[in-house]
């Protein structure tokens, strides 16, 4: 019998672009709040329906562990967590009546909980965690009545929602414990990864949430505000991980990597000094790719750095309060390409006022620079967010993507779904595959047929 039974609802096998893809990770948020109730003194299971059967999983676990309280932990650093998808929706909202079946009190913490707190509430959950999870989960399980909980929602009269106080934002990030990765099976994701890539990969995190303020941003769980670790412990946290999993390469899965070039020329020489270094792969923005950084990057092991480019169009930057310059994206690229980083972007389409003029832009900018790797997406508006109220009115009874290969125009765009679907494909095509002339052509003939179901002229040339 376990205090604490922690799971999440992220089931690869339910996203058909992830099961293509075969990149799983571990939950590092589940895994933290998993560690830091052990610490405390607590009885702690945890399944993990990444890649095991999610339902039976689930039933098994209960059963084993009979807890006396469930707690769907989403992973806050997993970028499929803060896309709010419904097939997670609806994983979480069986597990919750699953757990009130038996009669056990269930809680849930996670990007959509937090935008669709009432939802989830109606769905069974007797708790709603906001905010940062550690320490309201903590006075959680300790039996503190709701009403004196910071960063909690629960159900009222009448089954409204009651909150208590927000949460304030933990301000140092070194007294948390390491995530607990004895409780996951590591030779399970090792087996998916050599499978399919011939190589395994974890992932670590150095910080939490993001300056920046992108207008199509949503940030429910760590809000504006940047934290990060000590460049020494995130080192030595390479190392117990290298040496507890043998992973061969790692993934930085925060949502900026490298925003200090002092605290990444310390994270390169702590590597150094503890002989840690691994291929990683992170993210970050075009502006903080200078050259200092690029090579301190590179000399801590960096392979791989994902960058939110957006757009090859000024105009649509500036829309975006993306807070970067066209011509940092092509500054960046000649600076990680110099210390012999991949430079890869994301680029969104579809953002309103966007016109073909600004598509072309992209299409150029990409086939100037030739970035070693793309993801293509179209503007997906999330709650809580300026770009949200925008389009509010245009939002119809679909509000969410049902997996991360939706990819559906959820407001009046320039054009349709079927065209930024095509677009995506071609510049996939172009970028990731290299196909003959005549393979090329094709595909952005489809391109060019949608444009003109639009009623549009549209002239693009493979």
């Amino acid at each position: 019998m376990s205090d604490i039974l922690l799971t999440h609802s992220n089931h690869l096998f339910y996203d058909r672009k992830q099961v293509q893809k075969m990149q799983p990770y571990p939950p590092l948020q589940t895994q933290l709040a998993a560690a830091v109730l052990r610490e405390a003194g607590l009885d702690v299971a945890l399944f993990d329906s990444t890649l095991n059967a999610p339902e039976e999983g689930f039933e098994a676990a209960l059963q084993r562990h009979s807890p006396r309280l469930v707690v769907v932990c989403e992973d806050d650093f997993n970028f499929l967590t803060k896309m709010c998808l419904l097939r997670n929706r609806e994983l979480a909202f069986w597990m919750a009546a699953a757990a009130r079946d038996r009669g056990i009190r269930c809680a849930v913490h996670g990007s959509d909980a937090a935008d669709h707190l009432q939802a989830f509430l109606d769905a069974g959950f007797d708790y709603v965690l906001i905010g940062e999870v550690e320490t309201t989960l903590l006075e959680l399980a300790h039996g503190a009545r709701a009403e004196q909980i910071a960063g909690l929602a629960y159900s009222g009269a009448g089954g409204r929602a009651r909150f208590t106080p927000p949460r304030p934002s933990r301000k140092n990030l070194d007294e948390l414990p390491m995530p607990a990765w004895d409780m996951i099976d590591a030779d399970q994701y090792r087996a998916a990864w050599i499978e399919a890539h011939g190589y395994f990969s974890l992932n670590l995190v150095s910080s939490r949430g993001c300056p920046y303020r992108c207008n199509w941003c949503a940030k429910p769980v760590h809000g504006s505000n940047y934290r990060v670790r000590s460049a020494q412990l995130v080192a030595e946290e390479m190392l117990a991980v290298k040496q507890m999993h043998q992973p061969d390469h790692l993934w930085f899965a925060d949502d900026i990597f490298a925003l200090s070039a002092k605290w990444t020329t310390e994270f390169a020489a702590a590597v150094e000094r503890l002989d840690v270094r691994t291929s990683f792969k992170m993210q970050s923005r075009c502006d903080l790719m200078t050259r200092d950084t690029a090579d301190a990057l590179s000399r801590a092991g960096c392979s791989e750095v994902w960058m939110g480019a957006e757009s090859g169009s000024q105009g649509v930057l500036d829309s975006m309060d993306k807070g970067i310059r066209v011509e940092q994206t092509y500054a960046a690229r000649e600076n990680l390409r110099r210390c012999g980083v991949r430079a890869c972007f994301f680029l969104q389409f579809g953002y309103p006022g966007e016109t073909w003029q600004d598509i072309q832009a992209t299409i150029r900018m990409v086939r100037d620079l030739r970035p070693d790797d793309i993801g293509v997406s179209v503007s997906y508006p999330l709650p809580r967010t300026k770009f949200y109220e925008n389009v509010a009115g245009q939002l119809g009874v679909k509000a969410n993507w049902s997996d991360s290969a939706d990819v559906s125009m959820m407001f009046q765009g320039a054009y349709s779904t079927e065209f930024y679907r095509a677009l995506a494909d071609a510049l996939h095509m172009e970028v990731r595959e290299r196909p003959s002339a005549s393979v090329l052509d094709r595909a952005w003939q489809k391109v060019r047929e949608l444009e003109r179901y639009s009623g549009r002229a549209c002239e693009v040339s493979a």
